[in-house]
């Protein structure tokens, strides 16, 4: 090509290199870089996810216990070392050993209980990479055999067991409703000489199904959007040019080489809600072999392409002692005394700084979960978690939330909430609710209470301001006169904040002029407050402003309550002129406010429809 063009202009677009040996060829052929892209970049835009790596050995045991190795030296004991070696590579090549049954049925249930463990919790799915086309239906029948296994010992509830076994069944009970739902699927290439039970998995048309059936999520409030068909056991399809979010984890049991399979382990990089990371579990052993895959590469442009499932720890570490300065650096050295950090984390930068380091350190200790590695930082997690919690109750502060800490972080967190009388899914207390005094009065110190009617009234004139502006107002301003005045007496804070949380309670007062406190006396106050913004209205002056705004009010009415008069932008332009024609007859508001005043009435109008129609 190049003889025949020997002047063309020669543009490349590869992650590959040309000739894979001879990485400079590419460089040499094409010339200098228009621009470069690298995995670490895409990560760090947010394009792809990290991906981690796991190695796992399941070892080779037969009926009686002993490996294969134990019976293979006692039926050929008197052959020589080399000759006992001969014969292993001839008979016993490591293909026919990876697909000997009882094996590949350890690595599976292997791979069931890691998948279950790790992936499931988070609602994710998983290929399975078999060494053969029969070993991806081998691998698709046992892994239906697992988990038919795993569902009978839940419920048979024998006992007792190790405690690691235990432990991990306990986890796997929590999960039950969606193991009965998990489904396995072989998707290989066919071949006239297949035999034909396998059809099922050779199909296009099933083929075709299968793979969409496995992109949808495996959890959705919408059943149209869920499916339980969780792994797809393959041999080289779907390695290449396949798009799954869905697909956390991917279980290598072949060789793979090269760029084919730095392409396969890409298959777990694509981002999804939730996907921190996408992980390669390895149970043929290619470390070394990942390691020359990524040898034909510049470092630069692999740099970050594929870390080890160890190499979080420190992150974990790391993260675990920023979560923890967050405290221990304000004058609060023991996360045990949970008042004292939630009453710190009234502050809104020190909130926001601890809900990014909790959040990190929960995705950390997400990855590294259910390892025993983790262990040591659970006690944290909860203590963290509950802090969290009553900081997101006493605060409202919807924006400390668990999203991004994944459900095995969730689950424990929530475990340990209930356990200290916290339900994980309540809401923050409103100031009108029943059980508010009880709450307040179980928060123990003067200064708790005080924080808590604080916050309550807070968000209770926050989430009412634009359906009574003028009200909400006054008594925004006299909360911040109260925390102003009594900001080192607690008690004597406590004692006015009960005050004022009794005015939000009772609501409206009955106004002296006789006029309605939902429908009227709101838009009087508005109008009251572009007359005179000093509040000062003598009684001749509020007797003629009642009059006017039940005129006001009464025209809205008939306006509002036509069909799709907030949609209709040209009527409530009618209603504002009204409005304003109506203020300048009668002289009420100066003209230069008259149509603020109007804009305000009929954005209150709208704030307070339900009351109106």
């Amino acid at each position: 090509l190049l003889r025949a063009l020997p002047n063309c202009a020669r543009i490349a677009f590869t992650g590959t290199p040309i000739l894979i040996g001879e990485a400079t060829r590419t460089h040499a052929i094409f010339g200098e870089f228009i621009d470069r892209y690298t995995i670490q970049q895409s990560e760090e835009d947010g394009v792809t996810v990290p991906i981690l790596y796991e190695g796992r050995q399941v070892l080779a045991a037969v009926s009686d216990g002993r490996t294969l190795d134990e019976h293979f030296a006692e039926a050929f004991g008197d052959l020589t070392a080399a000759e006992l070696e001969r014969l292993r590579g001839r008979y016993a090549t490591r293909a026919a050993l990876a697909e000997a049954p009882e094996l590949l049925a350890a690595k599976a249930t292997d791979m069931l209980e890691h998948y279950i463990d790790v992936v499931l919790p988070d609602g994710f799915k998983a290929q399975v990479v078999a060494g053969s086309r029969w070993g991806a239906i081998l691998y698709q029948r046992a892994l239906t055999r697992a988990r038919d296994e795993l569902l009978a010992e839940l419920e048979s509830g024998v006992a007792p067991l190790p405690e690691e076994r235990a432990a991990f069944l306990e986890r796997a009970r929590q999960l039950q409703p969606y193991l009965r739902r998990l489904e396995f699927a072989a998707v290989i290439s066919g071949d006239h000489n297949d035999p034909p039970s396998w059809s099922e998995w050779t199909d296009p048309g099933q083929q075709t199904a299968r793979i969409e059936r496995f992109k949808k999520d495996l959890r959705n409030d919408d059943p149209a959007r869920q499916d339980g068909l969780a792994l797809l056991c393959v041999k080289s399809m779907l390695l290449t040019g396949f798009d799954a979010p869905i697909e956390q984890a991917l279980y290598l049991d072949r060789p793979l080489r090269g760029h084919e399979l730095l392409q396969a382990i890409a298959r777990v990089n694509r981002t999804a809600p939730g996907k921190h990371h996408g992980l390669v579990v390895d149970y043929y052993g290619l470390g070394r072999e990942l390691v020359e895959a990524l040898a034909v590469y510049r470092d630069e442009d692999v740099q970050g392409a594929l870390a080890s499932i160890r190499d979080e720890l420190p992150r974990l570490a790391d993260r675990h002692r920023r979560a923890l300065a967050v405290f221990q650096t304000r004058g609060v050295p023991d996360i045990a005394d949970a008042e004292a950090c939630v009453l710190l984390l009234a502050d809104l930068r020190t909130r926001a700084e601890f809900a990014l380091a909790f959040k990190q350190f929960a995705e950390s200790l997400g990855i590294v979960l259910p390892r025993p590695e983790a262990l040591p930082y659970v006690p944290d997690a909860r203590r963290l978690g509950f802090i969290h919690q009553r900081a997101r109750l006493r605060y409202r502060d919807e924006e400390l939330n668990l999203h991004g800490a994944g459900e095995k972080v969730r689950r424990l967190i929530d475990e340990h909430l209930i356990v200290n009388g916290i339900e994980p899914k309540i809401r923050p207390i409103s100031v009108l609710d029943a059980d508010f005094d009880a709450v307040v009065a179980g928060q123990g110190s003067a200064r708790s209470q005080a924080s808590e009617m604080e916050h309550a009234a807070r968000h209770h004139i926050a989430k009412h301001a634009a359906e009574d502006p003028a009200r909400y107002r006054t008594l925004s301003d006299r909360l911040e006169e109260l925390l102003e005045r009594f900001s080192d007496n607690w008690e004597q804070l406590a004692l006015e904040l009960r005050e004022l949380v009794d005015d939000l309670r009772r609501g409206r007062p009955p106004d002296p002029f006789g006029l309605d406190a939902a429908t009227e006396a709101p838009f009087r106050d508005v109008l009251a407050e572009e007359i005179a913004p000093d509040g000062a209205l003598d009684t001749a002056d509020g007797a003629r402003l009642a009059y006017a705004t039940r005129e006001v009010v009464a025209y809205m009415r008939g306006q509002v309550g036509k069909v799709d008069f907030w949609r209709n932008f040209d009527a409530q332009q009618r209603l504002r002129s009204w409005i304003i024609e109506y203020l300048d007859a009668r002289d009420l508001v100066p003209f230069e406010r008259q149509a603020a005043a109007a804009d305000r009435l009929v954005e209150l109008a709208r704030q307070r429809h339900a009351w109106l129609v």
